[in-house]
């Protein structure tokens, strides 16, 4: 599974209806609203590199809203539940 993590920079006025088009998008797994310099977060999971073509360059760049993107592909995935999963020997 390829995971790209997707910076947007939506109009003001249209936040909450770009973010819907994009959650609705094949492909993108999460939209998160924050602060900072993005005003979305989208994380987008697929099989194959060129997938990512077709999601964020053929899909989620073309919603209305959005003004700009910055894709970064995640090499590696760290979290406490994949810790715990890996240490867990299934006892209850």
């Amino acid at each position: 599974m390829i995971t790209a993590i997707v910076l947007v920079h939506t109009a003001a006025d249209r936040i909450p209806e770009t973010a819907q088009a994009i959650a609705d998008l094949d492909g993108v797994t999460e939209v998160y609203s924050c602060a900072g310099d993005v005003d979305l977060i989208a994380v987008v999971k697929v099989a194959q590199h060129d997938q990512l073509a077709d999601v964020i360059a053929g899909g989620l760049s073309k919603v209305e809203g959005v003004r700009r993107t910055d894709t970064h592909i995640a090499f590696r995935s760290y979290s406490r539940a994949d810790s715990e999963a890996t240490f867990s020997v299934g006892l209850d």
